[in-house]
């Protein structure tokens, strides 16, 4: 990757906080911010898994064409996959647990996304808040969704100040007032820009934009961006978008979403020709409604550090495997990653 080309990279990138200062910020944010969520959405944290065993059906198979890091447990004689994310998992504990409706958990979710394209904002090493919430059907609707969104986004706006009287170099804010619209209208908004294109020119001109209904086909036939059929249902889900200057584009945030009903799921499985999944322990549970209705989401913890750092590049919040060349360019353009 040329950083020159993507990025307007100048080679006078000055740090605004130095290495160990970085380290510090990190705990702060992390800290801070997985507080207020925990307050804001009444969440309790859990232990969660780092694999589990393919055929349960709980591993999140994202676009469906990543492959997951798996091995052979010699105890077991069986084989394991290191999760992807903990979409399905999550639903299962609010069941096991006995969450009563308007609570949920929280965990860390950590994860190797082997197939990943490394960039700026995508390493090979996942790190994320996974929450997830137990609701009652009446609850699964738009209105719903767009409340907890604008309590996710107060949470963030909260913790950037926090860090910002910590570290006064440090001088970026949140736009508390999100701006939703559909993939739809995003579309006919900007029928000739691609998806991403769509999304930096929504966020550029609103800086904080959730964006609904992720995963079906638009009336151009493509989807706005794929989404595994069996956690969120794609009407009722969508991405939290913030304008990031100094990377001058749209920063995804968050992916969240209700999650499928029977009928969702159906619908989602059939289009996207996965209908063998429906007989797993996980889809059965859906299908026979034994496990709570509830919405949730990731929220990428690396990422909130970079944009709350105000940070170009992920690495410089992670510790992670970068290519050598990257490296190198990105040093000499005063980008120090960890």
């Amino acid at each position: 990757m040329s950083y020159y080309k993507e990025f307007g990279y100048t080679g006078n990138n000055k740090n605004k906080l130095a290495l160990l200062d970085t380290q510090k910020a990190i705990k702060v944010a992390k800290d801070t911010f997985e507080s207020k969520l925990a307050d804001a959405l009444d969440l309790t944290r859990v232990s969660a898994p780092l694999f589990v065993y393919p055929d349960t059906g709980l591993n999140d198979n994202l676009n469906g064409v990543e492959r997951p890091v798996s091995f052979d447990i010699l105890d077991t004689g069986k084989k394991a996959e290191i999760v992807h994310s903990l979409a399905k998992w999550k639903r299962m504990a609010l069941g096991k647990y006995q969450f009563p409706i308007e609570k949920g958990l929280y965990t860390d979710m950590n994860a190797i996304r082997r197939d990943e394209e490394m960039d700026n904002l995508h390493s090979i090493y996942v790190d994320q808040w996974d929450w997830e919430k137990n609701i009652s059907k009446d609850d699964r609707n738009i209105d719903y969704l767009k409340n907890t969104v604008k309590r996710i986004v107060l949470c963030l706006s909260e913790t950037k100040k926090h860090i910002n009287r910590m570290f006064p170099s440090l001088k970026l804010e949140f736009c508390v007032d999100v701006y939703f619209i559909t993939t739809e209208e995003l579309l006919k908004r900007y029928p000739n820009l691609s998806s991403k294109e769509r999304e930096d020119a929504i966020c550029k001109e609103y800086k904080t934009v959730f964006l609904i209904g992720i995963g079906d086909k638009l009336s151009n036939g493509k989807v706005h961006d794929k989404r595994a059929p069996d956690y969120d249902d794609w009407k009722l889900n969508g991405d939290i978008l913030i304008w990031y200057e100094p990377l001058n584009r749209a920063v995804e945030i968050s992916s969240m979403g209700i999650r499928v009903d029977k009928e969702s799921l159906l619908y989602q499985l059939n289009e996207t020709n996965a209908l063998d999944r429906k007989n797993l322990p996980f889809h059965q549970s859906v299908i026979n409604e034994t496990i709570p209705f509830s919405m949730g989401g990731g929220i990428g913890q690396s990422r909130i550090c970079l944009v709350m750092l105000e940070k170009l590049h992920i690495g410089e919040v992670q510790a992670s495997i970068w290519k050598d060349e990257d490296i190198k360019d990105l040093k000499k353009l005063g980008v120090e990653l960890l």
